[in-house]
């Protein structure tokens, strides 16, 4: 399932739900964008001679040990 936030235009405006519903999605969404942009500032994924889902496992345990190293 894939969740999209509200988008307001000029005529119509975001009601104060659809406003906090959006801000949650955020919230949720920026540990994992972080993680993502500090895999790629790290470089050594791109060089990976494996099987794709051996590379799979190993970016996703990277991703993990990036976000508890973000968040100490």
């Amino acid at each position: 399932m894939i969740v999209t936030g509200f988008q307001a235009s000029r005529t119509h405006k975001l009601a104060t739900a659809q406003k906090t519903a959006n801000r949650v999605l955020a919230v949720g969404r920026a540990p994992v964008e972080h993680g993502f942009a500090h895999l790629k500032n790290w470089r050594p994924p791109t060089k990976f001679r494996t099987k794709a889902a051996r590379a799979t496992r190993l970016l996703r345990a990277l991703l993990v040990l990036t976000n508890l190293e973000v968040n100490r």
